[in-house]
Parts: C-alpha cells; structure tokens; sequence
C-alpha cells in the first residue's frame, strides 16, 4: 500500500499498545508503504507485491472515508510530507561523532575522566529520548494499556491517527509486542545471563531500551523482575491479593460478549471474596484458627500436627537461626500441650520427640526418649523408632550398646505381653485375631526379626541364626508343661546346652520331642543301672580318681577371679611361643609386624573379597561341646581354635532375648519371616501396609527376589533395546539369595520347614514353600531329577493326612509346571471328588482348590494354542459357580449352563458383601471372587471380568492382606490384557490402588507400565514423584530408577532421585539406598569424588552395615589412600563390626606365593 502523491489524510488505523523491546528508528523515505515492517526495495513495482502478510488484517486497510468524521478532526491531522517542501522535511539525522581513541600513553585518570563524560552523555539522550517521547507520542492516545482508568469501550475506531506513523514510516514498534524463540539450553541459564551478566550489555533481556513504551508510574516504580519490586515481595508485610478458584459457569456478563442474551450466566451471590493479606497476616489468622480448633477439639491429632506443620513452614521462611529456634520452641510448646492432654498418641508423641531433636543435643534427646519409654514401655512404635535412632547415631554407636536397648526392648514388651496374657485368661474374654494381645505379640516379633537383621548385618552371623534357633524352639516347640517363666528358661538351658540337633539341623526334633526323647532315655537307663545293682550288688572294686576329676574340670565354667586369670595367662605362655616360632619358621619377624603395612591397594581389595566369602560361608553356630557344625566340617576350618570359639553361641547369649508366644498370628509371622530371611520362596505373609512389611524394605541390604521381579517386567518394557535394568543393578549390587555360595543353607531350611509343618498343619502357605525348598536343593545338588523329589516329598506328605485337598492342589501345580499336565488333571479331579468328604471347615476353602485348577488350564491353553483347556477352565469354574457336584470334564458347557453359573456367582458375592464391610474377608472368598472374574473375562469378555474385582475393591474400608491379594490379582488380569483396554478404562482403578497399597511392588510395575505405553515420560516422572512425596519409601526409589537408568541425559534426574530420597529421615537409614546411590556414583557415573562423598555419608547415616563398610574398599580403593583404608578398618573394630579377615592373612599370602 503507498501513500497517494495528492495531499490526503493518512490511512487511519486502530492502535495496540503494547510493552516492546528495544528502540530501532528507520528513516523514511519516498518509496516506502505507510506501514512497511521491513525497509523497501528502490523499485515501486516491486513494493507493491511485497505487501506484509500481517497487514491483511482488516483493521489496517480501514477506508477513513467511510466514515462521518467533524472537520475539526480532520484539521488537527499534520499535513503530508512533500518531497519538495524543503522547510517541511524530516530533520536530517544529527552527524555522528567519533571519539578519539586513547593513546597508549595516556593516564589513569584521563581515561576515567572520559568515561564518566560518556556515561553523563549517555544519561542526558535518553532523559532527552524519554522526554520527547512523552511529549510527543502520548498526546494524542485515548487509553494506553495498563491505565487505571478503564475506556467507556472496550474498542474503538481511531479516526485521528498516530503521528508515529509517519514519524517512523510504520507503526511504532513498541506498539506490537514481539516475540522470539528460545531453546532449552537458553532457558536453563536465562537467570544466570539475564542478572549475571546484564552489566556487559549481552543480557537476552534489554531492560533500558523499554523504558520509553512506559509511563511515569510504571518507570519510576520500576518492573515485576526489578530488584525494587524483588525485595518488596520478600518483605513479610507485603499484601498479596488471594484469587479463590472459582467455577467457570459464574463467569458474569461484562467479562466477555455473548452471542445470545439468553445465555448469559447469572451471577452468583455466593462467591468466595478476595481476600488480600500479607504473609504475618496470613499468620495471625492461621494462628487463630488453629488455636479455636485446638480449643473445641482437643482429641483431634490431625489438627494438632497441622498445628505444628503450620510452625514449621514459618519457620521456612525465616533465614535468622535465632527466629528458627524460637519458631521451633513455639512448635515444641504446642506439642507439649497436645501431648498434655493426648498423653497416649504415638503420633503426637513422636512428633514432639522429633521436635526435641531439632533443638536439643543427642545427650538430653536419648534422655527425653527414655523418659517417654519408660512411661510408655508397651509402645511397639516408639521402640522401633528409639532403636533407629540409636543406630544411626554414628558418634555413640557400638554394637554391645545397640544390643543392651534391643534387650530392654524385648524385655519390656514380653512383660507387657504376660501382663495382658494374665488379664485375658483371668476375665476369660475371647478375643478376635485383631486383638490387643495379637497385635502387641506381632509388635514384639517384628523387633526380634529386626534384632536379627541387625546382628546379620553387623557380622555376627552366627548370632542372628542361633537367635533365630532359640527362638522358634523356645516358642514354638516349648513342651506342654505349665511352668513359670524362670523354670522354662532353665529347663530351656539344659536343651542348648546339651547339644543337641537344633532346628534346621538334621536329626532335629524340636525342644518338645527331644526333652521326651531324653526323658524316656534317662528312665531307660536308670532302670538298666537299677537291675545292674540288684544283680551284682556289694562292693564295686577301685576306680581311678583322676577319671572323675578330668570330667569336673571339663564340665566347670573359668572363673571370672583374677588370680585364675593370671593363671590361665602363665598357661598360655608357652603356647604363645610356639606361635612366635612358628611365625618366624615361616620368615616373619614377629617383632617387626607392628611396623610393616599394606603396601598395595589391591590388597585392601582382596581382604575385602575374603571377608565376604567368609560371611557367606560362616552363617551357622557351631555346638560348645563337638566343635564342629551340624552340617559340615568345612564351616570350621581346622588350626582356628579362636575361629571356632566366637561361633559357639552359648545360652547366654540368647537367655535375655527368649519371649512366648500366645497367639497364632504372632507365631505364624515368626515361620513366614524366618524362611523370608534366609532366602526361602514363600508367598506374601502380610500385608504390605503392615509394619512388618515397611520394616522389611527399609533393612534391606541388597534388591529381594519378590522386588525384582517386578523391576525386570517393567524394564524388559521401558528398555527392550537395552541391557536390562535389573540385571544391571544386580551385578552392581549383588544377588540377595545368591544360595549357591552359602554352603548348606538350602538344606537347613528345608529341614526347618518340614519340623515347622508340625506345628501348623495343613497350611498350604509352608506346603507350597517346602515343595519349592526342595526343588532348590535338589538342584544345587545337580540332581537331573528334580520332579521326583517334590514328587515323592508330596506323596509322603499326603500319606500322613489324605484329606489335606489343598496339598493335593499344590501338588497338581507343581506337576503341571514340570509339564505332566494329564497327571496333574488326575489329582484335581481326585482332589475336588474327595471335598464332599471331608470336614465343614474344610470344604470352605474349596473354592481355592477350583481357582487353582481354572489358572493352570488358562496356562495350558495360552502357552500351548489349545482351545480344550480353556472349555476345561470354563467348565470348572462353572461347577463352583452353580455349586453343584463336580464330575470330570466331558465337554463345553451349553449357554443355560453358563448363564446359571454366572447367577450363582452373582448370589454368592452377594452374600459376601456384609463380610466386606466388616472386614471379615478370607481367603476363600477372595478365591471366589476371583474365580467369579476369570469366569467373566472367558464368557462375556476381558472387562467385565474387571468389573466384578473393581466393585468389591470400592466397597474396601480397610487395608488387610485379604484385600490386597484380591488388588494383585487384578493387576495380574490387567497386565495380561493391557492391548485390549483403554487408558481412561483402567487408570481410576491403578490410582486407588496405589492410594490403598502405596508400598506394593505390583502397584508401580502396572502403574509404570500402564503410563509407559499410554503416556509420555514427563506425566510419568510427575505421577512417581508425587508418589514419593505422598508415601516415600525404597520401593518408589527403585522403580523410579528403572525407568530412568538407561535414558540419555537422566544424571540429573538420577542426583535428584537420590537426593530427595535421602533427605526423609526415615529413608536416610535405608542401607539398599545407600548402596544403590554408590553403585551408580563409582561404577556407572564414574565418578570418583562424587562416590567417595557419598560412602563417607553412607557409613555415617548407617555405621552398622558391615557390606557398606566393605563396598568402599571394593568399590573405591583405587580413590581412597592406603592411610584412609586402614584407618576403615580401624573404625570398624571399634565400632565392634565382626571382622573374620586379619590384613596379615593377605600379606602371608602374598609372601608366600613369592
């Protein structure tokens, strides 16, 4: 478009202000357009195909004629520019000046003085600039943007016209706001660049250039970014207007132009106001309202912990150490008064006792932990966290001392558990399974596991499995005598100390069995010497004196009493010097030891090989009076008297840890956690919200067998064109259960498991585990005939109880996964053919038995294309459905007969569902329901198979095991049908449940793969982090880390994980983490400062893990100095870590290899 050669208006156009960068002015010229966004070509011809694609809009090609304008308007207007008007022409551009350059001669204060002559220079234009463009361009504008007065209109036809037009030869820039793109890698450092380095004039950001787009107010007070206004928002006085969220349907009518009057919204009188406060009012009122909340509800924990929230996100927000601390008395008072009137609330209680840590020292925050211990000494929880906190104090850590607390622990809670045993049996009130008694006996096996885990992991290997030993016999195999507490111990003492095979032993009976055993031994024999006498009778001849005393000295203690010392010092004089000897035969200067070093740091790296072989082989206790194993001679090695010495594990290591146990709950979790510790397969004893479970993932050392499981389905998914996550985490860190370099663990197991059935007959649970066990050691024994083992362990255990149908059950499973599929169809046939004659109680758990048989035909069928086995699964399940007597399977099933079974299961979940609301579930009717919902998923399709479980799981009021077993066996069903489902279908489900189970490994494997293959990686990371921010734990950490390990470019992601991990105080004890975030530090990451800092913290938050300890001499002797390892081992002795390697070992070694 070019401006007419006649004298006319120019094109008038609407105006948009808006803030712009920087102040470019082109000069104008004949042959330019009247709105050119950039400078014309000479040629007019060309001019007018190169019209701006931006200027279509309409409200730039506005014909002002059109319009009915007052001549005064149109006076006012300037007239056009001639070219031949020489008075009129645009003021030519002032000529530029140069400046001199300065000589190299010249001075200091020359050079200054010319730069503050260009700096006045400089500030005297744009005071000029600002001022003309005030005077200039603001004249004539109706409303600029950001005026505080708002226009009659909302828009308007500009008929006057903008001088700057002409001023400039198109609209004035900072009139159109600008935009530009701008890459990652720029945003990243855009703070830096932007305030950092805006004084060399390379800023992205040119904040003088936008002052002339701006008024007096604005300038003077300066940017939302500026410094000014940065320090005005961190002043705590400063109001801030709080915007309520408010609902889209009450949007009101002057806010937007409708296209039809009758559907304008009403407005709402019952808006929420804007309220308008700064943060110490924001305080006052919180302040208020607590207080009244405290007031009319003093019983209500959650509202004294948000109470003491509320103090400590103000003390966030004070940078003064004295206002912290006095925000933190604040907090502490609050707490106390809680507590005051809360005297039994562990919550509170523990809350007030972290709040003591936060300001007092470890002296007096171990005395307040005492104080509240000794007033409540049958708290469970405030046990378990007072010996975390003793654990982890690295300063006053000692393994005797840590021992002493488990001991007042497990004396205190066992007196509480006789006392409350006492109260029951005197009133003879029956007690449910949930009772007091049951869940303060759990309470207490939990910290004896957890004392267990605690001497394993200290070295003291052979401690924790005689632990483990004196335990189950003591509780488990305890005669049925009624004896007090005192007798039964000293009856127990004669049992250890006689020694005989203990539990997991071969030839083990069980305290019970063995004291009857010896008992009829012992008659037996005073009836043999009995008739001797009566038929030698008189004298009996001379004996040797010397016989009875060598037999009493042997059988008689060393006495404590120092002359004795002494003597025993004189006698193992001479032994001595034949150590010193033979040392010296072998060419070692004895004198010379104290000064010879490891000269190597490859030698630190063996010792610390040697030790974990040590450990793995010397786990068993060997018996005071053999000397020797019960398994094999080479866990002694011969020559090591000491050795052999600290394995012996005597009755007073064990007296002050011995507790009964009264009810099955507690006696139960003791089986399922033993064989969990040594590795054994056994199906998920508890439920994961339990704190059994949360104790188990935060002790552990190394990734268990359950959990990596899981961690490889989602990462054969993540990274199918990678090495797989698991694997790789598993050469880093080590295998769990690695049973192949623990010499006679599998068969100490086994032989526990098979006693253990004894006590707790027909449980399927330890049946399916013994089965497995054996599978195990049959194949460690590279036996080719691992079926015929399980097979005839099966076939003896149903010799001794034929109506056992569920081991019949087990049995068919296990001969199915061997693949004799018509063998196992015989013994479920057989199985359910013998339910009608078996006992009621029996016949309630059929529907396990049924669900069992379904699932290995829908195997059979899916791994061998073979449509009869799934007519066999659907006729099966509708015999339970219909509930009618089962027959073998002759043939499909006809469409009344599917009907009638799917009402069945209708009317049976019916009946159930009072049982659902109680919580009363078992695990029959868990089977029921998920037999009802594979019957579903084969007739009528994969979805209505889900709806049957998803029903049930919303009427879930609690978080008992039951119900978790019935959530993985819809996580199992999704899985298997992830391509025949939606997003939207199945998501709802996924995030119940992991409200509901937030610690279960199913519920992140389906969640991350269900987000993997229906969302990007960012929702992913989201949804993973508000997971660990809602219920942090390990478990989140190691699937948050499986999806990340192999993406290019997650270091950073990798550090934060690890970070934000380790900052919860619980986590921060979390060995498994520790180890995990040093594997990656040393191995993948390479590097090796990084990895040296964070072992020094690791050993520092957890001093009691003897293989974290040695992963820093495996994992960074070529980073840490000779001087610095041997100072580790020093360390570690005294913090009374069992170490089995002495250094000098290696070095003979090395000498004598050369």
């Amino acid at each position: 478009m070019e401006p007419s050669s006649e004298p006319s208006p120019p094109v008038t156009t609407a105006t948009f202000p808006a803030a712009g960068e920087g102040h470019e002015s082109h000069p104008s010229t004949t042959s330019s357009s009247l709105f050119p966004l950039f400078p014309l070509a000479a040629s007019t011809s060309s001019a007018s195909t190169a019209e701006s694609q931006w200027l279509s809009n309409p409200s730039f090609s506005f014909d002002a004629s059109s319009l009915n304008v007052p001549s005064t308007t149109t006076s006012s207007l300037p007239t056009p520019l001639s070219p031949s008007s020489d008075d009129d022409a645009p003021p030519a551009p002032a000529p530029a000046k140069y400046e001199l350059v300065p000589s190299e001669t010249d001075s200091d204060e020359e050079r200054g003085s010319r730069r503050k002559e260009r700096g006045r220079r400089k500030r005297r234009r744009e005071k000029d600039r600002y001022d003309g463009a005030s005077e200039s361009r603001k004249a004539g504008v109706r409303a600029w943007a950001g005026s505080e007065t708002k226009p009659v209109k909302d828009y308007y036809v500009d008929a006057k016209g903008d001088h700057d037009n002409l001023a400039f030869g198109s609209l004035y820039r900072m009139d159109v706001a600008r935009y530009r793109s701008q890459s990652m890698l720029e945003a990243r450092g855009l703070n830096r660049s932007m305030f950092f380095n805006r004084r060399f004039g390379s800023s992205h950001i040119d904040l003088d250039s936008d002052l002339d787009g701006l008024d007096n107010k604005v300038r003077a007070g300066g940017r939302y970014y500026s410094a000014k206004n940065a320090v005005s928002e961190r002043n705590k006085g400063t109001k801030h207007l709080k915007l309520s969220k408010g609902d889209t349907s009450a949007m009101l009518a002057e806010d937007f132009v409708p296209l039809d009057a009758q559907s304008l919204p009403v407005k709402r009188t019952t808006a929420e106001q804007e309220l308008e406060e700064s943060w110490e009012d924001e305080i006052l009122r919180r302040t208020r309202e607590f207080n009244k909340m405290s007031r009319e509800h003093p019983n209500d924990e959650k509202v004294w912990l948000a109470f003491a929230q509320f103090q400590d996100k103000v003390a966030s927000t004070q940078p003064q150490k004295a206002a912290r601390l006095q925000t933190t008395e604040r907090k502490i008072s609050i707490l106390e008064k809680a507590v005051e009137l809360n005297p039994d609330n562990e919550e509170l209680l523990l809350c007030l006792l972290k709040s003591y840590g936060e300001r007092d020292s470890t002296e007096n925050l171990l005395g307040k932990w005492e104080q509240v211990l000794t007033k409540h000494p049958d708290s469970c929880k405030l046990w378990k966290q007072y010996l975390l906190l003793c654990q982890g104090e690295f300063s006053r850590f000692k393994v005797s001392e840590i021992r002493k607390s488990y001991v007042y622990a497990v004396q205190a809670l066992s007196a509480a558990c006789t006392k409350l045993c006492r109260q029951v049996n005197e009133n003879m009130d029956p007690k449910s399974p949930s009772s007091s008694l049951a869940q303060l006996e759990l309470g207490l096996v939990d910290i004896f596991v957890n004392l267990c885990r605690f001497e394993w992991q200290t070295g003291h290997r052979e401690l924790a499995t005689g632990l483990f030993q004196a335990q189950m016999e003591f509780s488990l195999f305890s005669p049925p005598l009624y004896l007090t507490t005192s007798s039964k111990q000293r009856l127990f003492e004669h049992f250890w100390n006689s020694g005989g095979a203990r539990i997991g032993e071969d030839g083990a009976l069980g305290w019970s069995a063995w004291l009857a055993k010896d008992e009829e031994s012992r008659q037996n024999l005073v009836a043999q010497e009995n008739s001797q006498e009566i038929e030698t009778g008189g004298w009996s001849g001379w004996f040797d004196p010397s016989v009875g005393n060598t037999d009493t000295n042997e059988s008689v203690e060393p006495s404590t009493d120092g002359n004795d010392a002494e003597d025993l010092d004189a006698e193992d004089t001479p032994a001595q010097d034949d150590v010193e000897s033979l040392l010296k035969k072998l060419g070692i200067d004895v004198d010379a030891e104290s000064n010879s070093e490891v000269k190597d740091a490859e030698t630190w790296n063996r010792w610390a090989t040697m030790e974990l072989s040590r450990d793995n082989e010397q786990w068993l206790p060997l018996h005071e009076k053999s000397g020797i194993g019960s398994l094999d001679s080479g866990d002694a090695p011969s020559g090591e008297d000491n050795n052999q010495l600290s394995r012996v594990i005597l009755f007073e290591d064990v007296a002050e840890f011995l507790f009964s146990l009264s009810s099955e709950e507690a006696r139960f979790s003791l089986i399922c956690q033993f064989i969990d510790f040594y590795g054994g397969k056994i199906s998920r004893w508890t439920s994961t919200n339990s704190s059994s479970w949360l104790d188990r993932i935060l002790s552990l050392e190394m990734i268990s067998d359950d959990i990596l499981e899981d961690l490889s389905a989602v990462s054969d998914i993540v990274n199918k064109n990678q090495d797989s996550y698991s694997c790789k985490l598993e050469s880093l860190l080590g295998s769990m259960h690695d049973l192949s370099q623990r010499p006679g663990l599998v068969k100490f197991l086994r032989n526990a498991i098979l006693l253990l059935l004894d006590v707790f007959p027909r449980n399927h649970v330890l049946e399916e585990a013994i089965l497995v066990t054996t599978e195990m050691y049959t194949a460690q024994e590279n036996s080719s005939s691992t079926a015929n083992t399980s097979r005839a362990l099966a076939k003896n255990l149903l010799k001794k109880d034929r109506q056992d149908f569920l081991l019949c059950g087990i049995y068919g499973r296990t001969e199915a996964m061997h693949g004799n599929i018509e063998q196992a169809r015989k013994i479920f046939d057989m199985a359910l053919l013998s339910t009608e004659a078996t006992a009621e109680d029996l016949r309630k758990k059929v529907p396990i038995l049924y669900l069992w048989y379904a699932e290995m035909e829908i195997t059979v069928s899916t791994s061998r294309n073979n449509s009869d086995s799934m007519h066999r699964a659907i006729y099966i399940l509708s015999c339970l459905g219909s509930n009618v007597k089962y027959a073998p399977f002759i043939g499909p099933i006809s469409r009344p007969q599917v009907l009638r079974a799917r009402q069945g299961f209708k009317e049976q979940i019916r009946s159930l569902r009072s049982a659902f609301a109680s919580g009363g579930i078992k695990e029959e009717s868990v089977a029921l329901i998920c037999s009802a919902s594979l019957f579903e998923s084969m007739t009528s399709g994969y979805s209505s198979g889900l709806e049957v479980i998803e029903d049930m799981l919303c009427s879930d009021s609690s978080h008992n095991s039951e119900f978790e077993d019935l959530w993985v066996y819809y996580i199992k069903l999704l899985q298997k049908n992830l391509n025949q489902l939606s997003l939207s279908r199945v998501w709802p489900s996924i995030s119940q449940g992991m409200h509901k189970y937030p610690y279960n490994p199913k519920s992140y494997s389906a969640m991350l793969i269900l987000s993997y293959l229906y969302s990007v990686s960012n929702n992913l990371r989201l949804t993973l982090d508000k997971c660990s921010q809602r219920d942090p734990s390990i478990i989140t950490l190691l699937f948050a880390l499986s999806f990340e390990w192999h993406k290019a470019g997650s270091d950073n992601r990798i550090h934060s994980l690890f970070e934000r991990a380790l900052a919860d105080d619980k986590l921060q004890k979390s060995v498994l983490l520790w180890r995990c975030y040093l594997a990656y530090e040393a191995e993948k990451a390479c590097n090796a400062s990084a990895a040296r800092r964070v072992f020094f913290r690791a050993i520092h938050a957890c001093p009691w893990s003897k293989r974290l300890w040695l992963d820093g001499f495996l994992k960074l002797s070529s980073v840490l100095t000779l001087k610095e390892l041997s100072d580790l081992q020093e360390v570690m002795r005294d913090k009374e870590l069992n170490i089995r390697t002495d250094i000098y070992e290696i070095l003979l070694q090395d000498e004598t290899d050369t």
